[in-house]
């Protein structure tokens, strides 16, 4: 089995700046992980699992931070991209980095991808789900009216 232990990251920001994470070590974690942060795993869980999970997040915090290393990545980018498209969340911002993680069996460290994404609750989503529904019923009644009209005009003649 592979130990793994991060050495080293550095994080682009959105707008091409370098951020310098605090290091991680012999497993212990420096900094505090918080409650809204979803480390995603494309072999563990399913990806409804991550997804439902994250759902939960954004109700109770108000925002998520997804992470993913590797592989993983893609999953991340899809349960991100399916909470925005049914109007749960907005993307905050989006950083991408790589990790030293080191592999004992072969002595060397590896570079490894990670990406983190940070959604909020989108708070026009209720807005936007009202605007839907009563949307059919404003056009129906519309058309009820100008049908009317077009009665009355051609009484009038």
């Amino acid at each position: 089995m592979e130990a793994i232990e991060v050495v080293n990251t550095t994080t682009t920001t959105a707008d091409g700046g370098d951020v310098e994470n605090k290091k991680v070590e012999e497993g212990k974690i420096v900094e505090a992980q918080k409650k809204n942060r979803i480390q995603v795993s494309n072999t563990k869980k399913p990806l409804f699992f991550y997804l439902n999970l994250a759902k939960r997040c954004i109700k109770q915090h108000n925002n998520v931070v997804l992470s993913a290393l590797g592989m993983a990545i893609p999953t991340v980018v899809t349960i991100a991209e399916i909470l925005k498209a049914n109007g749960l969340a907005m993307e905050k911002g989006v950083w991408t980095s790589t990790v030293g993680i080191k592999d004992e069996a072969k002595g060397r460290i590896i570079q490894k991808p990670k990406i983190e994404i940070v959604l909020e609750k989108n708070e026009n989503a209720k807005n936007q789900k009202d605007n839907i529904a009563t949307a059919p019923k404003e056009e129906a009644d519309a058309e009820k009216e100008s049908e009317i009209s077009a009665k009355e005009l051609v009484e009038a003649v």
